[in-house]
């Protein structure tokens, strides 16, 4: 039973802290050495990587009428995406059935996103495995939860009267999603935050708050989902009933925290800026390193 409610617990701090720029992979690994649930660090490590699955669902559920690329065939055809259509040959049949069933501004966002994640990718097969062994401990995560609390303030202030040069998703060119990916890159170190590096990112290079945490949001599917086959896949399907069950509540728990978390961000970046994630992280990372100090963990 204190395993189960551990891991609520944990799902609903994973719901909390995905989509908030405040690192979700931090707060999970902070929470499990004061929580110390009666699972092996294997089994943790996989866990607080792969309960990310239903906070990707949520995403997928909230944004699916803008990301999803398909439609049924369009018998009303007026006219056709492509600058020059001719429907003849292969290419021909091609761009038939994109003007019939496919959303081409969405292929293309599909486009950006995979450009974007290009970095990660190279990034972590490279070195996940070091910076798991090395950095995924309360005092690193402190440290960094720190360190970019105080970028938060700091282009925050420097964005205060500097105009958003994109302020929507189909403006960003496949230059900027690459940046804006070497950003999301950066996540890859316990306590940074992957919507903190992306929303930080994005902001320096001119997105708008709002453009920048939709475009963070699409940008966590394959991340996540990518991160989390790759989990799975070296920690195997050794799992005991009751650990698969406990994974299963976790995800569960982690999709609807984030379906609430996800509107509220949306709803919030439209008024307010980030100062206020940067001034929590700061006095976050303070508090970790004090108790490290006082060896409370």
């Amino acid at each position: 039973m204190l395993n189960i409610l551990i891991v609520i617990i944990l799902g609903i701090v994973e719901g909390v802290t995905e989509w908030l720029p405040v690192s979700s992979t931090g707060h999970l690994i902070l929470f499990g050495n004061f929580l110390s649930p009666d699972f092996s660090a294997d089994y943790m490590e996989m866990f607080n990587v792969v309960i990310q699955l239903g906070a990707i669902l949520a995403v997928v559920v909230i944004f699916f009428n803008k990301i999803w690329p398909f439609h049924k065939k369009n018998k009303g055809l007026i006219y056709s995406q492509f600058r020059n259509p001719d429907y003849r040959g292969s290419f021909g049949k091609l761009q038939k059935f994109a003007d019939n069933y496919v959303y081409m501004d969405r292929i293309w966002l599909w486009i950006k996103i995979a450009v974007s994640s290009i970095p990660a990718l190279i990034t972590g097969v490279l070195l996940e495995d070091w910076f798991e062994e090395h950095l995924h401990k309360p005092v690193p995560v402190a440290i960094m939860l720190i360190i970019y609390g105080v970028l938060f303030i700091l282009v925050e202030r420097w964005n205060m009267d500097r105009p958003a040069s994109i302020t929507k998703i189909k403006k960003i060119t496949l230059s900027t999603a690459f940046i804006i990916g070497c950003f999301q890159a950066l996540a890859l170190l316990p306590g940074t935050s992957r919507s903190g590096a992306t929303i930080i990112g994005a902001l320096i290079i001119g997105l708008s708050r709002t453009c920048a945490a939709e475009y963070t949001f699409y940008m966590a599917i394959p991340a996540m989902l990518g991160a989390s086959v790759i989990k799975l896949a070296k920690f195997g399907l050794s799992f005991t009933a009751v650990e698969f069950l406990c994974l299963i509540l976790g995800m569960v728990i982690a999709f609807a925290v984030s379906m609430l978390i996800v509107r509220f961000l949306m709803n919030f970046v439209r008024n307010h800026d980030f100062k206020v994630f940067g001034y929590y992280r700061i006095i976050l990372g303070i508090a970790v390193i004090v108790c490290a100090a006082a060896g409370v963990i």
